[in-house]
């Protein structure tokens, strides 16, 4: 989610990880009801961080697994570039409170900001994007 005022920073939520330190990581959901997945990516957005947005351009996927006690759970997460349209950073809508704090950070500092591997794969689209429209 690129900030509206062009400064080239982007907002990140922040989740409480195993080890009791905020992860920082890029707000996600998945489709509710009949909503498709542009649908859910902009609600989502604004319930983890408060902000209104609009899509920019398809950024990509990350698929991974993990386990939730004895069940393996596989999900595919897609990316969007956003850009924000309105709205004030906060965690306050965040249904399931799994968002502990919300903040932007500089564009080229998302690889060393982002907590997973994946999603520091993914920034760097976004780094080249803003690096080609600026």
């Amino acid at each position: 989610m690129l900030a509206a005022d062009g400064s080239n920073r982007v907002a990140l939520i922040g989740r409480l990880g195993r080890s009791g330190r905020i992860d920082w990581c890029v707000p996600k959901g998945h489709p509710e009801n009949e909503e498709n997945y542009t649908e859910a990516a902009i609600r989502e957005i604004a319930e983890e961080t408060g902000l209104e947005a609009e899509i920019i351009e398809l950024l990509g996927d990350i698929h991974y697994e993990f386990t939730a006690g004895d069940k393996l759970i596989s999900k595919t997460v897609i990316h969007y570039l956003m850009r924000q349209t309105g709205g004030f950073l906060t965690v306050e809508n965040d249904p399931q409170h799994e968002a502990v704090e919300a903040a932007w950070f500089a564009v080229d500092d998302l690889t060393t900001i982002l907590s997973h591997d994946n999603e520091k794969r993914m920034a760097r689209g976004v780094q080249e994007w803003v690096q080609r429209n600026l």
